[in-house]
């Protein structure tokens, strides 16, 4: 079992800024592919970023590409989603995930995210 905690959401204005942190525990953190997703209301939960192993590679949504960084501290057991340049349309509860396979490679799939926190809100108010 992997056990996920996010924190970092709030309320922010058009062009700001907000950095998540989702604190893993559990098994070995760097086994894990790591996902960042978000669920605005009445919409599907989507895919937002990814990051490998140990970071080596990572993948973007077109709508967050450019603006949003992923990137993990496998020492600390966290990874974390910096964005930048925020927009209303962004306004989601966002959540990390775990990919559900060891050593993966990065996948975009919400199925193959085995463990999900329990989200932080991002409100962007224009």
């Amino acid at each position: 079992q992997v056990q996920l905690v996010e924190s970092g959401g709030g309320l922010v204005q058009t062009g700001g800024s907000l950095r998540l942190a989702c604190a893993a525990s559990g098994r070995t953190f760097s086994n894990y592919a790591m996902g960042w997703f978000r669920q605005a209301p009445g919409k599907e939960r989507e895919f937002v970023a990814a990051i490998t192993r140990y970071g080596r590679s990572t993948h973007y949504s077109d709508s967050v590409k450019g603006r949003f960084t992923i990137s993990r501290d496998n020492a600390k057991n966290t990874v974390y989603l910096q964005m930048n340049s925020l927009k209303p349309e962004d306004t989601a509860v966002y959540y990390c995930a775990a990919d559900g396979a060891l050593r993966a490679a990065i996948r975009v799939g919400i199925s193959f995210y085995e463990y999900w926190g329990q989200g932080t809100q991002v409100t962007c108010s224009s």
